[in-house]
């Protein structure tokens, strides 16, 4: 009989931000497939579970995700796992769970943790219709989103890297300079920290210090004003 594959959201900073639920997938789960071994075994040494790991990461997916069903096929069952949050928003897994319902493996949601959720409910900003882009691209394309970005009528949803923040937010007061942004940085971790205004106000918080971390920057709509 074929197993089943869960996808299971874990911490995005915070080790206690687990579900129970969660927590009994990956212990009774035959094996677990994963972003990278080590963040991943972090989290399983600090909860005493000893477990296979299968490195299954964006360069690696498209190869290793026959071999993760077939082993699923074979009567093993298996939880998909990223280092922070939920697998295939913004991180590897889109391939291997969609290889799963090809091949009739039954797929099942283990929910918890996502930065964009987390942030959003932060972030004093209208959340009744809202637009995830992840990522926008680094070079070919940008400034092309930007444009059409900067034309959204609902709030917007991004990520940004330590490298590319400030250029992100340059180009927000730009495109954008009137828009009202929240960027919040290191959610659930340690040094958590939360901007609120326009672009420039942010940029001027920005200039004195050395800004590291993982961002996720939210966007009003084009029509939202401040009470």
């Amino acid at each position: 009989m074929s197993g089943k594959l869960y996808i299971v959201s874990t911490p995005i900073g915070n080790l206690k931000d687990i579900t129970l639920r969660a927590l009994e997938t990956l212990k009774e789960v035959d094996f677990i497939v994963c972003e990278d071994t080590r963040v991943t075994g972090n989290l399983l040494n600090h909860y005493e579970i000893k477990k296979e790991l299968v490195s299954l990461n964006a360069v690696s997916e498209n190869r290793k995700s026959s071999l993760v069903c077939t082993k699923i096929e074979n009567g093993e069952n298996c939880a998909l796992t990223t280092d922070a949050g939920t697998p295939s928003i913004s991180d590897p897994g889109v391939r291997l769970i969609s290889e799963a319902i090809k091949n009739n493996i039954e797929v099942i949601s283990i929910p918890g943790p996502t930065a964009l959720i987390a942030g959003l409910s932060i972030s004093g900003l209208p959340t009744d219709s809202f637009v995830f882009e992840g990522f926008i691209p680094q070079k070919k394309g940008r400034q092309k989103k930007l444009k059409q970005l900067s034309e959204e009528e609902r709030t917007i949803v991004l990520y940004e890297s330590t490298y590319r923040i400030e250029k992100l937010l340059n180009e927000l007061n730009e495109y954008m300079p009137f828009r009202i942004i929240a960027v919040c940085r290191e959610i659930t971790k340690k040094f958590e920290e939360v901007w609120r205004g326009k672009p420039k106000d942010i940029l001027d918080k920005f200039s004195d210090k050395v800004i590291k971390g993982e961002f996720v920057v939210i966007i009003s709509s084009k029509s939202w004003k401040e009470l």
